[in-house]
């Protein structure tokens, strides 16, 4: 059964937020891993499409170091208090 793009979102949010601090993921990682994971469950379109839900929804942010990576949001220091 294929997998619908809020779990893999769900799925990827997870990975990225496990690895916070100490790995940062490409797009095109994320999309490895799941396809790794889930195989023929799920596709780049269903990757593409669960990504663009991460981003929209502010679960996930687009930086750049480099390359682009997806990451969880920082929260700047200021916003502590």
């Amino acid at each position: 059964m294929a997998k619908s793009p809020e779990e893999i979102a769900d799925a990827m949010h997870a990975m990225v937020k496990d690895a916070f601090g100490v790995k940062k993921y490409k797009p095109g990682d994320l999309t490895k891993a799941m396809i790794q994971i889930y195989g023929d469950e799920v596709d780049k379109k269903v990757c593409k499409e669960a990504i663009k839900l991460l981003v929209n929804s502010g679960r996930c942010v687009y930086t750049y170091f480099g390359g682009s990576y997806l990451e969880i949001p920082h929260r700047e220091g200021a916003a502590n208090d």
